[in-house]
């Protein structure tokens, strides 16, 4: 049987071999990124070095550095989904690093967050959800779009802007508006946390057993950007409205933390909502308490149209 070199040194004379080589040859170096990579390391790289590294450059070609085509982690073309590469020189040899790409990041901190809190599932329309498939047929949801829109184009991280508190009747897309923002930001590798109200103040009950209650307290307090939907429609006990609530929009109000709410309330109506507890007594100083809070951390917008979801 031939030896592999033997065979390799053979088939490297044959006119066709050598012709698809050195088209390939051109092709990698002619690539925008590879010429960069070349051009910042002129001094350390050789022709030698770029013969026997052809293979590693020709992989990094051929593998996406962008994820802004990609519709999703689940859709990457990379040889390593959900990683993209990056060229490095070791010692006299080129080679490749993968990294986490965006998309790979915020799904890694969404999955770890919710391992932690059950409560942040998110249905699977909110997570497609986009600027472009919201309708802008009132004044109301124009001045909603206008504004997240502008959120989540210019906000950068450590930077203090206000959320929306979204309020209008059931379906009308509030919570849809809430996913938009989180992808738009998500392309930004920015990530963000949508928490579904009732659930969550129920699960924050059922951690007081199992000792997890101090630690998802502080991821929820902690998030870089905060969504709280549905607020008002749980049961409001003391507990759940002062020490949970009030302790996380406290503490995002002190750091200028970004929050984001929906309710089918407006301000009036929830602090009315805030203000009765499950056992009916009335704390109305502890109610407003809570509604200067979200009044400090959002923006009032009214949503109107018909119920989207019967469509």
């Amino acid at each position: 049987m031939e030896r592999i070199n033997k065979t390799l040194g053979r088939l490297s004379k044959s006119p066709d071999f050598r012709q698809r080589y050195d088209h390939l040859k051109s092709e990698v170096l002619t690539n925008p990124d590879i010429q960069a990579f070349l051009l910042a390391n002129q001094d350390r790289i050789t022709d030698s070095m770029i013969e026997k590294n052809l293979m590693k450059l020709y992989e990094y070609m051929s593998q996406t550095k962008n994820c802004k085509d990609c519709p999703n982690l689940g859709h990457c073309v990379n040889m390593m989904q959900g990683y993209e590469p990056t060229l490095v020189l070791e010692r006299d040899t080129i080679g490749i690093h993968y990294r986490p790409c965006p998309s790979k990041i915020i799904h890694d901190e969404r999955r770890k967050t919710e391992k932690l809190i059950k409560s942040i599932y998110v249905p699977r329309e909110i997570l497609q959800a986009s600027f472009a498939d919201f309708s802008l047929d009132s004044p109301g949801r124009i001045h909603a779009f206008e504004y997240a829109e502008q959120f989540a184009s210019t906000f950068d991280p450590g930077s203090a802007m206000k959320g929306l508190f979204l309020y209008g009747s059931f379906g009308v897309g509030k919570s849809y508006l809430l996913g938009a923002i989180a992808n738009q930001l998500a392309e930004k590798e920015i990530s963000s946390l949508i928490v579904y109200v009732p659930e969550f103040l129920r699960e924050m009950k059922q951690s007081l057993g199992d000792q997890t209650l101090n630690e998802k307290l502080e991821t929820v307090k902690n998030a870089r950007i905060l969504m709280l939907d549905d607020i008002g429609a749980e049961a409001m006990s003391s507990w759940t409205r002062d020490e949970i609530l009030g302790s996380i929009l406290q503490f995002r109000m002190h750091e200028q933390l970004p929050t984001f709410f929906t309710s089918n309330f407006d301000f009036k109506g929830l602090e009315h909502h805030l203000t009765y507890t499950q056992r009916g007594e009335e704390e109305k100083m502890k109610a407003a308490r809570i509604m200067e809070r979200i009044k400090y951390l959002s923006i009032p917008v009214r949503l109107d149209g018909p119920n989207r979801r019967h469509n």
